[in-house]
């Protein structure tokens, strides 16, 4: 058969495609030539005829068209062989890597995310007339940072199969530095003033690092924007930046700034008034408006003024409200009009909260913390106050929620919450190290979130050089409906104070006890507890501060045996907290007050109480910077008689402290009072018959005095320390809650308001004067230091580094602590 081939040429602006030309003709088939990875199938949609139909040289060059604008080819030829159609395309080559070079400006996945959203990713075919305004959109970028001198340009590496690797490299160069800011036209406020309160500067001094001196078009933006607020606020409702000029050195590695200002005169509110729908709450809108007629114009008040009406009516569930201020200015008498046009829109309700990211923890568990109920009305109070509940669980890193329309349904939204987990079970493992304590070891399994339902299971085992303990305890935060919370403890605890700087005596404790809790309100709790306690005391080293009590229990015929107790106590407390987040919280507070008793009928008569505070405070908006400052303070005493004798706090409930959970950077256990020993002083006599020496005691007055190194405690404790939480340096941001890093100052004491220092003022003054030196009622202790905290995939850790910048004697510091694994 010969083939005619009857050619004709078809521009299509730059594609240069070529087509056969004919008369009009019955297409009897359809065929296309070179497709690898477009399928023949997707291909054939893009052509606007079928076999069959009559075509001629428009349709054809239509064709041709609708193949480009499918994105899949570079180049399209058409030819006609008899009535058969044939395309011969050449496909878009597919991107198999995408590479960055030299960019540090701009990070890897912020490009991607660019290039993403112009469909330039990887397994995607090579759009080239992207590119360059790909190129250019880049540049600008920099432009407006004030790199004048960057370029970036594209490279494309051809693979086999045709695919390509494409490549930007960036020459970012330096921004430039401003030069000179000049504001023209201002008499009111100073230049100085002015650029005082913007973010760009110039002639910034060498160690002033933190000066924004290089030229950003977006800053430069919001400084005008900060000098306009700064006329507003002050009356000055006809202020406005006439122009702003920016101009460049030859080099291109500075610039002058001009910005061009009317000031106008200050205006003062003639009156306010309020139009439109007030949904019922006119008196409490208007009594609650701080505007007020005579005061000077203030736009940040104004602001304010349109916020706070909008969160009143938000909390009555017109959640979408419009407050516009529509001020009616006078210029003959520098006097301004404010109407507040209000318009609620409808009364908007929830139709279902959801959760999600919750793969542990039970939803049941987070809608019990819900204050915004479903069926109700939509209150913003309800969600963020929910938020907060949600955030101060000790299981939860972080909360967020979306509120979402319903299509269709101007008055229904739903409400989406979605929450990070972290680890609820800790497995705590401690060591530290002492000059005295020498190594210690502690390690415990704590879950705070068992199996999903809330409740809290502990199981701790601590053993080191002084202590060994077994504690078992749980407890269900919501017992019933109401959040009335249940809990109860096993424990055993073997003491040896000797080992831990304190006076020799060993403490053999076994006890149980159950607790109460319920809410007062959003934020205040009240518990309640009883407790079973046997103390077994023995090997008891005696020193002046317990003699009496040892008078008073000890057999005077074994007077080395030991000691047994049984106590009941009774315990109540408050608690109030309004912390943002149940662990790392930046702001809120948190305060507790407990009282603890032993009944009437038991061994031993005593009571104690503490306090204890936390406030954050934050100092940035985004409160990754924070003040914490804490306080501690406690009494203890006995009360009643024992066969005479007053009631004694028995000594091993004294108030301690030294060590990461109480004074950082003092040893456990040695801040506070010592243990005084009083020794009989003797004088030689003559030998007696047999050989043996004589001796006669001095009277009191010469009695000789030793002051033991060891602390021994006290009844009354006073402890406070200021920190300043700071972002973790060279962390990355997804990990700003798990770890926490912070520069702190610890102060306090410990002290026995009991001890009479008069009772030894008979004795030689030398003598006296060691007690007085031990005796801490006058004496501080402090010290500052470095702590890390840290959500580990098995529970919270600390590494703290203190050192004592305040102390009595050398053994009261181990000059540097280190502390790993334990609880907070």
């Amino acid at each position: 058969m010969i083939i005619k081939k009857i050619a004709f040429a078809v521009l299509l602006g730059a594609l240069g495609s070529q087509v056969q030309a004919a008369q009009d003709f019955q297409v009897e088939d359809i065929e296309v030539k070179g497709l690898q990875r477009v399928a023949l199938g997707a291909a054939l949609t893009h052509i606007p005829f079928n076999v069959g139909d009559s075509l001629n040289e428009f349709r054809i060059s239509q064709s041709i068209k609708s193949l480009y604008k499918s994105g899949h080819f570079n180049d399209i030829r058409v030819y006609r062989d008899g009535n058969r159609l044939v395309y011969r395309v050449r496909e878009r080559e597919t991107i198999s890597e995408i590479l960055f070079e030299g960019n540090s400006d701009l990070k890897d996945e912020q490009l991607t995310e660019s290039l993403d959203g112009s469909n330039i990713r990887v397994g995607e075919t090579l759009d080239r007339t992207v590119i360059s305004g790909i190129e250019m959109g880049l540049e600008d970028f920099y432009h407006s940072v004030g790199k004048y001198n960057a370029n970036v340009t594209s490279k494309i590496t051809h693979l086999p199969r045709n695919r390509v690797n494409l490549e930007f490299t960036f020459e970012e160069g330096d921004a430039a530095a401003i030069k000179q800011i000049n504001i023209v036209g201002n008499e009111i406020f100073s230049d100085a003033e002015l650029l005082d309160r913007i973010e760009l500067t110039f002639d910034s001094p060498w160690w002033n690092f933190m000066a924004q001196d290089r030229y950003q078009k977006q800053t430069l933006q919001g400084d005008m924007e900060t000098i306009n607020s700064y006329y507003l606020d002050r009356g000055y409702l006809r202020f406005k930046v006439d122009s702003t000029q920016v101009s460049m050195t030859p080099d291109k590695q500075g610039v002058y700034i001009a910005l061009n200002v009317t000031e106008g005169e200050t205006y003062s509110v003639s009156g306010v008034d309020f139009v439109g729908d007030m949904a019922g709450f006119e008196s409490t809108i208007k009594a609650i408006n701080p505007l007020q007629a005579g005061e000077l114009y203030n736009g940040a008040e104004v602001t304010y003024t349109e916020e706070v009406i909008s969160k009143f009516l938000g909390r009555y569930g017109y959640a979408y409200p419009k407050v516009v201020t529509i001020p009616e200015i006078n210029d003959e008498d520098h006097t301004v009009k404010l109407n507040i046009s209000i318009d609620p829109g409808k009364r908007v309700y929830v139709n279902k909260v959801s959760f999600s990211g919750n793969h542990v923890t039970s939803e049941g568990v987070l809608r019990r913390e819900m204050r915004q109920l479903e069926g109700a009305w939509l209150s913003n109070s309800m969600v963020e106050h929910s938020k907060s509940r949600l955030s101060r669980l000790p299981y939860l890193e972080s909360v967020e929620f979306e509120t979402k329309q319903i299509p269709g349904e101007d008055d229904l939204v739903d409400i989406d919450f979605t929450v990070k987990e972290q680890p609820s079970g800790s497995f705590t493992a401690g060591i530290g190290y002492g000059s005295q304590t020498k190594l210690s070891l502690n390690a415990g399994i704590q879950q705070n979130n068992f199996l999903g339902t809330g409740n809290v299971l502990g199981f701790n085992v601590n053993t080191n050089t002084y202590s060994k303990s077994v504690n078992v305890s749980y407890t269900d935060p919501y017992f019933t409906v109401d959040a009335v919370s249940l809990g109860g403890q096993v424990y055993f605890n073997e003491y040896d104070a000797g080992r831990a700087n304190m006076v020799e005596y060993n403490n053999k404790t076994f006890g149980l006890g159950l607790n109460w809790g319920f809410p007062v309100n959003e934020y205040l709790r009240v518990n309640f507890g009883i407790g079973w306690k046997y103390n077994q005391i023995s090997q008891l080293q005696a020193y002046e501060q317990i003699q009496q009590f040892y008078d008073i229990y000890a057999d005077p015929t074994d007077p080395d045996g030991q000691l047994d107790f049984k106590t009941l106590d009774l315990n109540v407390g408050l608690s109030r907290s309004t912390l943002n987040r149940g662990t790392f919280p930046t702001s809120g507070s948190q305060q507790s007050l407990t009282y603890k008793m032993t009944s009437p009928k038991s061994d031993l008569q005593y009571f104690k109480l503490n306090f204890d505070s936390k406030y954050y405070f934050p100092l940035t908006r985004d409160q990754k910077w924070s003040v914490l400052t804490r306080l501690q303070l406690g009494y203890a005493n006995g009360y009643g008689t024992v066969n005479g004798h007053d009631q004694l706090l028995p000594f091993w409930e004294n108030f301690r402290a030294g060590g990461a959970d109480t004074l950082r950077g003092f040893e456990n256990n040695t801040v506070g009072p010592r243990a005084i020993y009083r020794y009989p002083s003797q004088i030689p006599g003559t030998p007696d018959p047999t050989g043996g020496s004589t001796g006669c005691c001095l009277g009191p007055d010469h009695d000789a005095i030793s002051v033991s190194p060891k602390s021994v405690g006290g009844n009354a404790i006073a402890l406070a320390g200021i920190e300043l939480i700071v972002p973790t340096p060279f962390l990355d941001e997804s990990y700003a809650n798990s770890v926490r890093t912070s520069l702190f100052v610890d102060i306090g004491n410990v002290v026995d308001t009991e001890f009479n220092l008069d009772n030894y003022s008979d004795l030689d003054p030398n003598e006296y004067d060691k007690i007085d030196d031990f005796s801490d009622f006058r004496r501080y202790r402090s010290s500052a230091g470095l702590s890390i905290q840290w959500i580990s995939p098995m529970g919270p850790m600390i590494f703290s580094f203190a050192k004592a910048i305040k102390e009595v004697e050398d053994d009261d510091t181990s000059f540097f602590s280190f502390n790993i694994g334990k609880t907070f």
